[in-house]
């Protein structure tokens, strides 16, 4: 009992409730994977990939194709013995998210087998999580209104999308800062700064006695020196996201001492890149965030999951699944607004 005995793969589209605007890309809908393991005593697991190549280079036409190679590849494994489908799914170095989607679909499948939830299963640190919710570039006007409604709704911990303009951007935080008082700002450019131009966003934000919490890829993945530069000349802790996609950028992150947060995203590493990751910022004394793509609730499940069983996140920015039209929830956790719990 416990053997995989097939591997499905299937296409499918949600549609954003509004377009969803980051520097240099604009969203209104997300193709995902959805990968479905099948055990032999009947069991099923389900993980999703969310491809991206604007960070990872995927494309989903490309991922599709891979159905055949995971099953030839993983069927007949027991799921009981799952680091052994890790290592085998390592070496699917171009294809992260659907790495990352096989890889938790086997730890559903296994979760479902033996009747104790994956975050347990992952060590079970915490049995709750908060989570940001995202403010993306509009019109100025928009999005104050929208930080505005964040808050209202319960928010505490709010993502603010810069990187286009820096003028106006620094005109939004301190609007923002005005109207959502006693919150925490995750700021994330996107590598849409230079080194200078972020150092300057950081000092006016600073000197209008604003905080922010963390300051997410301001400059380019491959800049690690203007990422060091703008670490060494900011109040704030600054984070690597593109720069930091496996296990091997976040080693020379550590060895280059050039961030203070890491964001572990499923899609860019897998499950077992990102728990490496997690033991390599422990030991180096750095922080971590977690994040996502445009995974829907069943891929947002496999981030909540992870980050419950082993509760090494300061911040959880876990949100694209609200920001999706869904037909049903399938993630096995419930949201009360900001808070995360797991469903027992």
């Amino acid at each position: 009992m416990g053997k995989i005995v097939d591997i499905k793969f299937t296409l499918k589209r949600y549609n954003f409730y509004k377009p969803f605007h980051i520097v240099g890309s604009i969203s209104s809908e997300a193709t995902n994977i959805e990968v479905e393991v099948t055990l032999d005593s009947g069991a099923k697991g389900y993980g999703e990939a969310s491809p991206s190549f604007r960070v990872n280079g995927e494309r989903v036409e490309a991922l599709l194709q891979f159905e055949n190679f995971v099953k030839e590849t993983i069927t007949g494994i027991d799921v009981k013995n799952y680091r052994k489908i890790f290592d085998i799914t390592d070496k699917m170095f171009a294809t992260p998210s659907l790495k990352a989607a096989v890889q938790y679909a086997v730890l559903d499948a296994f979760s479902e087998e033996i009747g104790i939830p994956v975050y347990q299963i992952l060590g079970g640190a915490k049995d709750k999580i908060e989570t940001d919710k995202t403010v993306g570039i509009d019109s100025f006007k928009n999005r104050i209104e929208e930080a505005k409604s964040i808050y209202n709704e319960g928010f505490r911990v709010i993502k603010i999308k810069v990187g286009e303009n820096l003028a106006e951007d620094i005109e939004v935080m301190e609007a923002i800062f005005e109207v959502t008082k006693g919150a925490k700002y995750i700021v994330d450019a996107n590598m849409g700064y230079t080194p200078k131009q972020a150092v300057e966003f950081i000092k006016k934000v600073y000197n209008m006695g604003i905080d922010i919490s963390v300051f997410e890829q301001p400059v380019l993945a491959n800049d690690i020196d203007g990422l060091k530069f703008v670490r060494f000349n900011s109040p704030f802790p600054v984070a690597a996201d593109e720069s930091a996609r496996t296990k091997y950028d976040v080693l020379r992150l550590i060895k280059e001492e050039a961030v203070d947060y890491i964001n572990i995203k499923l899609m860019k590493s897998g499950i077992s890149d990102a728990l490496a990751i997690v033991e390599m910022a422990k030991a180096a004394n750095l922080q971590l965030m977690i994040g996502c793509m445009s995974e829907s609730s069943v891929g947002i499940n496999q981030s909540v999951h992870f980050a419950l069983g082993t509760g090494a996140f300061n911040f959880h920015d876990l949100d694209s699944h609200l920001m999706m039209k869904e037909e049903i929830f399938r993630g096995k956790f419930e949201q009360k607004i900001s808070e995360i719990i797991p469903k027992e």
